[in-house]
């Protein structure tokens, strides 16, 4: 599984998802994942053991986005996400959302 995969499965319960770039006529509150890295973290015989994959959460709404922000950071807690940095990036005073980032990595066993 892959963490776009299981960050979709996760959240789309929660508000609309979309990767990379809402398609279509955004709702006044959704979610942007955009992948950021993906590393070997953990190596044994020269081989990659370990692959952690991150991605930034972008939290659009136009009311306010307190609630949804807990919801979430207790839903990825619960699921095993690291959260490496929440952080409000500002108004968008030309579309009128707050757009809140919840950046998150997880690991995964590299696959032979």
């Amino acid at each position: 599984m892959s963490i776009l995969s299981e960050l979709n499965t996760l959240l789309t319960p929660v508000l609309p998802v979309e990767t990379g770039v809402f398609s279509g006529l955004p709702p006044d509150e959704y979610l942007v994942l955009t992948p950021m890295t993906d590393i070997f973290g953990l190596f044994g015989d020269n081989k990659p053991l370990m692959d952690i994959s991150e991605v930034r959460i972008s939290l659009f709404s136009k009311d306010n986005y307190q609630q949804k922000k807990r919801q979430i950071t207790t839903a990825l807690l619960g699921a095993g996400f690291t959260i490496t940095d929440r952080r409000y990036l500002g108004h968008e005073d030309d579309s009128g959302y707050h757009h809140f980032a919840i950046d998150v990595a997880k690991e995964y066993e590299t696959e032979e």
